[in-house]
């Protein structure tokens, strides 16, 4: 899961944009739409077999492998896990409803709730570092 989100995050314009078969008749290129719901893709939220899917269940039954000097530390990890999670999860729903069939919408609106997304993904990102150091583990 954190190798995905680092992925996610060095390729963020890519996978979270959609280049289409539509050619747009003022400038003959491509159509391209943003895809925030990618974003739900690599946060765990979208498949059963994500790495990340209820990632939050997953880190609290590794509690017991916490060195004691950090349990506190880990709770907290864990606890900020599930929040920014719920949070990017969330930026980038709002953000595929942004757009300009709806009103207020529009493509500044889909870009201002992906960019709060793509702040929530980084902070998860890094929550899951710390919880990757406090255990000991090896990133994957």
């Amino acid at each position: 899961g954190y190798k995905r989100l680092n992925y996610l995050l060095d390729n963020w314009e890519k996978e979270t944009t959609f280049c289409g078969t539509d050619i747009d008749p003022f400038t003959g290129k491509k159509k391209c739409e943003r895809t925030p719901l990618k974003v739900m893709d690599y946060m765990g939220y979208r498949s059963t077999n994500d790495p990340l899917f209820k990632a939050d269940k997953t880190l609290k039954r590794l509690d017991s492998l916490a060195p004691s000097s950090k349990e506190t530390e880990y709770f907290d990890a864990v606890e900020n896990w599930q929040q920014t999670a719920d949070e990017a999860s969330g930026m980038a729903y709002t953000s595929s409803w942004a757009g300009p069939q709806n009103p207020n919408g529009g493509d500044e609106s889909i870009e201002y709730f992906l960019d709060r997304a793509k702040e929530q993904v980084v902070k998860a990102r890094n929550i899951l570092k710390d919880v990757i150091d406090i255990l000991g583990l090896a990133a994957v």
